[in-house]
């Protein structure tokens, strides 16, 4: 038997998703030699909250890594670095001194701050920064003017949820005045954790995706945290996204193992998909679906929604992304398997292609409102266009279209805002194995989509930016060889073919929207 010394050695990459946590083992070829996934336990105290337990999540966390390396056969001593995706936007505050939780993770879908969003929006202060930057991006052309110029607050973002905890908890607000409250997305509380207490942190990926974060000065910004009244104290250290964070505490896994890269989940599934060139582009279908695009070192400003993030800092590498989303993909499919449209979802897509068209049946997803470039919270899920007629498969194709017509709305937008044309397409996540979405995606934007063997990309992402970290493979040229293709869909009909159905959808669309809103 080999000795640790000279046994074979992995790599770990864990993503911390919406639905699921799941734990990888690669080896140097980056094969899949172990796995293990658990759902994720969310919880919904009341409409529009979406919570996760801190505790039960860290538990889970354990568990998995635990379970996966058995799994892979080998031992913890055999496990080189330990790379971690999470998903972005949730956050909770805890007690510096104990280390006990204010309140449960609030996740990225919940929208209970939509009126203070609201009223933030149309406030005089807004408008006022609004004219202010503009005016200043008049004069100097400044991109960093012209962002805060367009600015508005979303639910998805954590400063206005955050906002929202400190007029609501009085816990956490004294907490504030007394020195004693630590703020962390999912990876700085996991890491506190791995390191009991020891190191409290987060890396460019996570920090930039929250809209508490400067990206043009790499820092917390000091504008938003005064405009709010968050002060930046509260805040962890921002490290490089592969970057040895620390090691984890030898009493939790039975080994000290270096906690090599933490990373933000679409960052992670970009970087997983070797996406490292300026103009490459990858769409992830998971529980929501994210477009994101390479514009390398250069910041990507938007006047239509779509997001600039850090795709990951190495060293002075910086590599920025334009993103834009669509939040309720995978959650529709569920919630439409819940009602017994279907037993599997692996079906979905023969059902969808057993029918020539929907027979005019339209499904608006909108669990947690519309995005971009429609950007209402208050948009409801529904169904239009049912008659007598009308069967479960109407329904389920009705579904699975609406995710292809977001796919179209979301690409349309990307193509015209940007000034370099969106290159290679890759796609991921558990919607990406959805054929008939694929393929209706394809034909919608006119475009070839290149799917790999693994769709877990966010896991694949974390373990290569932690090997690289650590020396487990040698550079990116190495990552690249390693990718796997599975299925190449190209074009088969005309994006005009499908005019008349996207402008039914586009239709109920409008319908649906301002259903909830308690002002409009």
């Amino acid at each position: 038997m080999a000795s640790p010394a000279t046994a074979e050695k992995y790599i770990l990459g864990v993503d911390v998703g919406s639905t699921v946590i799941r734990c990888h083992v690669y080896d140097k070829a980056a094969v899949l030699k172990g796995a293990k996934a658990m759902q994720v336990e969310v919880a919904h105290p009341r409409p529009g909250w979406v919570e996760l337990d801190p505790e039960r999540l860290w538990t889970q966390f354990v568990d998995v890594v635990k379970e996966a390396v058995q799994a892979a056969g080998v031992k913890m001593n055999q496990i080189s670095a330990l790379g971690i995706s999470t998903q972005r936007g949730t956050f909770m505050t805890w007690n510096k001194k104990t280390g006990k939780p204010f309140h449960n993770f609030i996740s990225w879908q919940d929208v209970r701050a939509a009126e203070l969003a609201k009223s933030w929006n149309k406030s005089l202060t807004i408008k006022t920064v609004h004219a202010v930057c503009s005016f200043y991006h008049f004069f100097t052309r400044s991109d960093r003017f012209l962002l805060a110029s367009c600015q508005m607050f979303s639910t998805q973002h954590v400063s206005i949820r955050l906002a929202w905890i400190l007029q609501h908890l009085q816990e956490v607000e004294q907490a504030i005045k007394d020195g004693n409250c630590c703020f962390g997305t999912i990876d700085t509380w996991i890491l506190y954790k791995l390191t009991k207490g020891e190191v409290y942190a987060t890396d460019y990926s996570n920090a930039s995706s929250t809209a508490l974060f400067d990206t043009f000065k790499l820092q917390w910004s000091a504008f938003v945290s005064k405009l709010l009244s968050i002060p930046i104290s509260i805040f962890p250290t921002v490290e490089d996204t592969s970057h040895k964070f620390g090691t984890v505490d030898a009493e939790i896994f039975g080994v000290p193992i270096p906690i090599a890269a933490l990373v933000a989940d679409q960052q992670a599934a970009m970087f997983g998909e070797c996406c490292f060139e300026r103009g490459d582009t990858k769409v992830t279908m998971g529980t929501g679906t994210f477009w994101d695009v390479n514009t390398g070192s250069k910041i990507h400003v938007s006047t239509k929604g779509l997001y600039p993030v850090v795709g990951w800092k190495i060293g002075k590498e910086v590599i920025f992304l334009t993103e834009g989303n669509a939040s309720d993909t995978g959650t529709s499919i569920k919630w439409a398997q819940s009602l017994g449209l279907f037993t599997n979802p692996e079906e979905t897509s023969k059902i969808a292609q057993s029918l020539v068209n929907s027979e005019g049946v339209c499904f608006v997803p909108s669990f947690s409102g519309l995005q971009i470039p429609v950007n209402d919270p208050f948009a409801c899920t529904s169904f239009m266009g049912i008659t007598s007629c009308t069967t479960k498969k109407h329904l389920v194709r009705a579904v699975l279209e609406s995710i292809a017509f977001r796919n179209k709305q979301l690409y349309d937008t990307i193509a015209r805002e940007l000034d370099i044309p969106p290159t290679s397409i890759r796609a991921d996540g558990g919607v990406s194995k959805n054929n008939f979405v694929m393929q209706m995606t394809s034909d919608l934007i006119n475009k070839t989509i290149n799917k790999p063997v693994c769709t877990d990309m966010s896991c694949l992402g974390a373990a290569f930016l932690a090997g690289l970290a650590v020396g487990f493979w040698k550079d990116r040229e190495q990552l690249k060889q390693l990718r796997q293709t599975d299925t190449v869909f190209k074009p088969q009909k005309e994006p005009e073919e499908y005019e008349p159905a996207m402008s039914n959808w586009v239709k109920a669309v409008q319908r649906s929207l301002s259903w909830y809103s308690q002002t409009s």
